[in-house]
């Protein structure tokens, strides 16, 4: 369970009320949320991949920077020619779809199909950092590239918390857009990773990145941003 403080944190990151959460899967050092686990399902039954989403405003512009930097071209490039990253790469990939199972039987829920994506393009391409850092933040050791962001990224908590503690100031500097995107928006054809929210594009579910799920109203099209996740709660 997350208690309303948390809650309410999140609400402010991401500027509307996340659905579907299970979990804070890890905490900024600020103290705050950046990384909810998400039911594979959302209230409506609708899939959503996406296990471990990040929330914080903050890490999530920084991330995007890494992505326009090339970042995730280099990181491709090395998966088809490294045997052991790519083993490496398969291994995170399995993990989050355990994670991803087993979060389904605690919840009573029928399981997501086992052919649907995991996170960020794995196990066989790179397509959202976001997806990847918030795999890693969650389940530390887990994921090569989402450790390689995260140590490319530096203190982006140092400036302060990405938010008000309090609910006056709801959504602080660098908040996630209303319009931001979810991971993976549709896989190839199969059940986008980040389906937006409403309220401009993603409206009342978490905020997106790259190839993210949304948890907000499952089936909004929504435009990648450089900042985005690949799915959103």
């Amino acid at each position: 369970m997350v208690d309303d403080h948390d809650v309410a944190a999140v609400e402010r990151q991401l500027g509307r009320t996340p659905r579907g959460l299970r979990a804070v899967a890890h905490r900024c050092p600020c103290g705050l949320p950046d990384v909810v686990e998400t039911a594979p399902r959302l209230p409506d039954g609708s899939p959503f991949p996406t296990l471990f989403y990040l929330t914080c405003p903050k890490a999530a512009s920084a991330i995007g920077r890494l992505e326009t930097s090339g970042m995730m071209r280099a990181m491709q490039a090395r998966l088809a020619e490294d045997p052991d990253l790519a083993r490496a790469y398969q291994a995170a990939h399995d993990d989050y779809v355990a994670r991803r199972d087993k979060a389904a039987a605690e919840e009573g829920l029928e399981p997501l199909p086992r052919d649907m994506q995991s996170t960020g393009g794995m196990p066989s391409r790179v397509k959202c950092l976001h997806a990847l850092v918030g795999h890693e933040l969650a389940a530390p050791g887990t994921n090569p590239f989402g450790r390689e962001a995260l140590d490319a990224l530096g203190e982006w908590w140092a400036g302060g918390p990405c938010c008000s503690p309090e609910p006056e100031n709801a959504v602080a500097e660098g908040a996630v857009p209303e319009n931001a995107v979810v991971e993976n928006a549709v896989a190839e054809g199969a059940v986008a990773e980040n389906v937006v929210v409403e309220g401009g594009a993603s409206g009342d579910g978490v905020a997106g990145h790259d190839g993210e799920t949304d948890l907000g109203r499952p089936g909004s099209a929504v435009k990648p941003s450089t900042t985005t996740q690949e799915e959103s709660t």
